[in-house]
Formats: C-alpha cells, sequence, structure tokens
C-alpha cells in the first residue's frame, strides 16, 4: 500500500471506534508471549518500522515493558516505504546496522522469502508454527517458504470497502443508504454507471472519484492472481484481471469520473475536507486517514458500502527478525505477543488498524464507527477479510504496481491514450526489475 503507513501518522484520528464492552475488557487483559529476561541483565530491543505500526501510539510499547522490566524498547522509523526498503536492502547486505524486528511491507514479503530467506530467522524455532491457527490463511501462508521456515507473523490487513459522502450524495439526488447502494454498485459496471449519473449533477467542480490509481488498486486487490503465477513467472501483461482493472480505470478517467489526484499528495490531502470527491476505494486503514484530513466537520457525513466486484485486500505488514539481530529469542517473544489477538484489537480500536489474527477479528466484529455515519465497520471489513482470496505475491508485486499506476496517473492527468500508457507502464517495470 503506497505511503499508506506514513499516511496514518499524519491522520488526527477523531471519533473512536464503538466497541463492546466485553471487547474492551479483553483488550486489558494482555498476556506475556513468554520470559524475556536474559542472562545478562537488561536488554534494549531495537525495532525498525516504516511509517507508522501504532505500537508506540497505542501504549503496547508501554505495557510490554511493564510486562518485562527488564526489557527495553527502542523504535525508529522510516516515513516512506520505499526509502525504508533501500535501506533494510543495504543493511542486510552488510550484516549490520540492523533492528532485532524489521517490519515487511506485503508487498515485499515474497522477495523476502523466496530471495531473502537465509538473512532472516526461521520463527519456527521459537514455536511459531504453533500460531498458525491464529492467522487467517493469506496472511499465514504469504510470509512461509516452500520449504516451511516461517519468516514474519502478520500485523495488519487491509479488507476492502467503499466509503462515500452521503451529503454530496443528496445533493446529487442518489441514495445514500449503504445497503441500497451496495445493491446498485454490486459490479463495477455499476459503480461507473452510478458515477456518470452523479456527474450530471454533482455540485460544482465535483467528481466520483479521487484517482484511477486508486480505482486500480482496490480492483487488483481483489484478485487471487495479478502479476505473478504461482510458479513465480511474471504474468500481469496477458492477465485478463490487470487488463480488466486497466480498462475499467481507463474508462473512469475518460467519462470524467477523476478528480485526477494522485493519492498521498498535497492537493490529494485537501481535497478530503473540500469535498472534491463523493466516492473514495477504502481497505480498512484508510478511515483513520479519511478522519485525519476530512476533520471534525466531516464527521457524519461519511458512511462505508461493501465494495463492487466482491471481497478484496490492499495492503498489511509483517514482523521478522534478522539473522544478524542481537536479540533473536527476545525479540521473537515481542513480536508473538504483539501480534497476539487481544494486542491486534487493541490497535483496532486505538489506531483502527485491521488484525489478521482470527481471534482478533471476531472480537471486533461489532464494531461501529460513529464518524462514519455508525457503520458497522466490524462487519463490513470482517466479512471481507474472510473472504478475500488467497493472493499470489512475487518477487516484485510493489515495483509493478507502481509503474502501472504510475502509467495511469498520465492518462487521467495528460490524457495520455490507454496505448501508449500501457507502452510506458511496461518499459518501467522492464527497467525495475531487469
Amino acid at each position: 500500500m503506497p505511503n499508506a503507513r506514513a499516511a496514518r501518522r499524519a491522520a488526527v484520528r477523531l471519533g473512536a471506534v464503538v466497541l463492546s464492552g466485553a471487547l474492551l475488557a479483553a483488550c486489558g487483559s494482555g498476556s506475556s508471549g513468554g520470559t524475556s529476561d536474559s542472562a545478562g541483565g537488561k536488554v534494549t530491543l531495537t525495532v525498525d518500522l516504516f511509517g507508522s505500526f501504532g505500537y508506540k501510539e497505542a501504549g503496547l510499547y508501554a505495557e510490554y515493558q511493564k510486562l518485562h522490566p527488564d526489557i527495553t524498547i527502542k523504535q525508529s522509523d522510516t516515513e516512506d516505504e520505499a526509502d525504508y526498503w533501500k535501506s533494510l536492502q543495504t543493511r542486510l547486505a552488510g550484516g549490520g546496522g540492523l533492528g532485532d524486528v524489521q517490519g515487511i511491507e506485503v508487498g515485499r514479503i515474497a522477495s523476502v522469502t523466496q530471495q531473502q530467506s537465509d538473512t532472516f530467522e526461521d520463527l519456527k524455532q521459537y514455536g511459531a508454527d504453533k500460531l498458525k491457527d491464529r492467522f487467517a490463511e493469506a496472511k499465514w501462508s504469504a510470509a512461509t517458504t516452500e520449504d516451511g521456515r516461517i519468516l514474519g507473523l502478520g500485523t495488519d490487513v487491509g479488507p476492502e470497502a467503499m466509503c462515500y459522502r452521503t451529503d454530496l450524495f443528496k445533493q446529487a439526488g442518489l441514495p445514500t443508504d449503504r445497503d441500497e447502494l451496495s445493491q446498485k454498485w454490486s459490479t463495477w459496471d455499476g459503480y461507473l454507471a452510478l458515477g456518470k449519473e452523479y456527474q450530471k449533477k454533482a455540485p460544482a467542480k465535483g467528481a466520483w472519484i479521487d484517482s484511477i490509481g486508486s480505482l486500480y488498486s482496490i480492483m487488483i486487490g481483489q484478485e487471487k492472481e495479478r502479476y505473478y503465477d504461482a510458479a513465480g513467472k511474471l504474468i500481469y501483461e496477458n492477465n485478463p484481471a490487470v487488463k480488466t482493472a486497466w480498462d475499467t480505470s481507463v474508462d473512469a478517467a475518460e467519462s470524467g469520473l477523476s478528480a485526477k489526484l494522485d493519492q498521498w499528495t498535497p492537493q490529494w490531502n485537501q481535497a478530503f475536507a473540500a469535498g472534491s470527491f463523493a466516492t473514495i476505494p477504502c481497505p480498512a486503514w484508510m478511515l483513520s486517514y479519511i478522519k485525519g484530513q476530512a476533520g471534525e466537520t466531516g464527521s457524519g457525513k461519511w458512511d462505508v458500502a461493501k465494495l463492487p466486484g466482491g471481497a478484496g485486500n490492499w495492503g498489511g505488514s509483517y514482523l521478522s527478525v534478522p539473522r544478524a539481530a542481537k536479540n533473536k529469542k527476545e525479540a521473537y517473544e515481542l513480536i508473538e505477543w504483539l501480534t497476539a489477538p487481544e494486542q491486534q484489537a487493541k490497535l483496532f480500536q486505538k489506531q483502527g488498524l485491521f488484525p489478521s489474527a482470527t481471534g482478533a477479528i471476531e472480537k471486533i466484529s461489532g464494531a461501529k464507527d460513529p464518524y462514519f455515519s455508525d457503520a458497522p465497520i466490524g462487519q463490513i471489513f470482517g466479512d471481507a477479510a474472510k473472504s478475500s482470496p488467497v493472493q499470489v505475491l512475487g518477487v516484485h508485486d510493489q515495483n509493478v504496481a507502481q509503474q502501472i499506476t504510475n502509467a495511469l496517473s498520465e492518462v487521467e492527468r495528460k490524457g495520455t491514450s490507454s496505448e501508449k500508457a500501457w507502452s510506458t507502464a511496461k518499459k518501467g517495470v522492464d527497467n525495475v526489475i531487469g
């Protein structure tokens, strides 16, 4: 998810998620993943992450240190995931400067399991194989090598939905009920058709969607095979799923439905409060970002409905322990605790990060969000998480996706033809992956 964690870092959390008393009680009963005392006395664990994983902000480090007085946790952060990944590659090659714990974005996990498995600890030696039933199958399998080594434990996931502005829908004469809309845009064709209807009566300078890049990204998250097949072969060029997502995105641009706002830019940020677009594809982590950018005045104007075309996932990460880490055992005990259902439920409550632990998903199933018109986000995102396909991830997934969305930006911003933009995307992929 490009810059998604950096986005959450900047978000102001407004309108707390409403959770049941039972969940809140469960969230306060965290347990240790095992003793973390070492023979040498106090241990300082270094945690190296990108963007915002939310642990410090949710108070989880402080809680863990209270449970383990001999442990001190020090976190370092890199705002941009691409910069983080580049730096991590340099340090893995040299064997120095690595944290005891390293964050891995889901679009990079195949690179870890297929190309860099010897540089990370097999967590099975610490008992991680006993945790398999904690996680959704898609999350677990992605961090497991063909020979059964476990190279990371899952943090959040990005089940997908559609966020929309009820006030703008009313102005355009469209229905605002989330269930009715879920029916009307059960397909992507239905979504575009409703968008064209919206544009006829849209407020001045209003658009249906923020960008076709976000449309493409959310659609491709619904597919099992995207850029690589199960054998590791690059297939994006001839994959019908990629072509459908590309063509649908181009159609949205050519129909004038896009606000032409590249995600994560200052102009895009300002557009949330200005009401420049009526809908935005939203993985679960997007909710916090919307709150931060739209502010208090947006509360009650937004709602959440099911995604057109079925369930999908966009984003998520892992915690891994490098072979060169100084405190491997203690690092494993920390990440086992951080990724346990109790802690994942707390992160959802406090930071809006949707859990990958199935037990946590059950705990938050009744959650509603007042900011989003009391939408049953626990149910909407929980159903999506359970139904999302087990995606085939390739070693350059992140790079291929970036080249395609860059090319789509040329279509909507410069009017570049679909054929020329696709050619540019292919050249970009060839240059990046060699």
